[in-house]
């Protein structure tokens, strides 16, 4: 296995002036081009993917607080795997090495298994395609098949880092056409309400009309999308020129969490790219019942299916 870098295998896609690499390992978007312009913070082939960059997140997205849920009247603990604010983050498919399905010239399908274990003891078949399209750009559909014998709770969503241009995140125009902020802990984030994010701190948190982000820092979930006459909601993220990315999803993710990629000054990826993360459900879903707003989470049935997806293109 000395051939096979730290990512995974390795698949190309391209078509127009578009071009994708996949890695397998959790299924994760390494690097998005259009004409040869970054659309997403990339990693390297060879390098241990950093900070969940293009990652898919199933059968969780976001958080769990405390890696404890109850379902169907059995608590369930699982693995916390964000120690440092003692969280199970980002569902069990991260590290999992996605296998090959199929593949083309513009296109990849992977596929893995969630394997029941303690903290979720449900058996997930999963599979993501990858298609990439010279005017459409790249679209990811992600469906999962419940292989148990009791309905599995589930949710997923994409992490992909966008670029809109050179600079940073503060030098960047965001339009963000969410009306609604969970509020959350400064510590933790663990889930306290929802508001109107122009009450909570319009500077900060509203861009139903877009503006520079500036030195904002944001790491919340957002709802109350408002979508277009198709049913979509599309996040615009551009530079000074107004080039830029969008990513686009439909009904099937009501919640997106949108990140400032805030970390060290100096150190490598500090506000290199905005996290948004479409999702279809909320933070710590898990716990749906705790909250007095609808979190969103899904049961798959035995034998049934549970589908969403999300395209990102380039604003040229």
């Amino acid at each position: 296995m000395a051939d096979v870098p730290a990512s995974g295998t390795q698949h190309t896609l391209r078509s127009g002036d578009y071009e994708a690499v996949v890695a397998s390992v959790g299924a994760s978007l390494r690097s998005l081009t259009h004409a040869g312009r970054d659309l997403v913070v990339p990693f390297r082939a060879d390098q241990v993917r950093p900070a969940y960059r293009g990652v898919t997140l199933v059968p969780w997205p976001n958080r769990v607080v405390d890696g404890r849920y109850t379902d169907a009247g059995t608590q369930y603990q699982l693995p916390l795997t964000e120690p440092e604010r003692g969280h199970a983050l980002h569902g069990l498919g991260v590290w999992l090495d996605w296998a090959t399905v199929a593949s083309g010239p513009s296109h990849v399908v992977l596929e893995t298994v969630v394997q029941p274990q303690t903290g979720y003891p449900w058996r997930l078949l999963v599979r993501t395609e990858f298609t990439l399209d010279a005017d459409g750009g790249l679209t990811q559909t992600v469906t999962a098949v419940n292989e148990s014998d009791t309905p599995a709770p589930y949710g997923t969503g994409p992490h992909p880092y966008l670029v809109a241009g050179d600079g940073t995140v503060d030098d960047w125009t965001l339009e963000l056409p969410a009306a609604d902020l969970l509020q959350v802990t400064p510590d933790r984030l663990v889930p306290i309400s929802l508001a109107p994010a122009a009450t909570v701190d319009a500077d900060r948190f509203d861009y139903l009309s877009p503006r520079r982000i500036g030195p904002a820092e944001i790491d919340h979930a957002y709802t109350g999308l408002q979508r277009d006459a198709a049913g979509n909601a599309t996040v615009r993220l551009t530079d000074a020129d107004g080039r830029g990315v969008a990513i686009t999803w439909d009904a099937a993710c009501p919640w997106v969490q949108v990140h400032t990629a805030d970390l060290m000054p100096g150190a490598p990826g500090h506000r290199a790219g905005l996290a948004v993360e479409p999702m279809t459900c909320a933070p710590d879903a898990f716990n749906a019942g705790e909250y007095p707003y609808d979190a969103g989470l899904r049961h798959i049935a035995p034998g049934a299916s549970s589908s969403a997806g999300w395209r990102i293109l380039a604003i040229h």
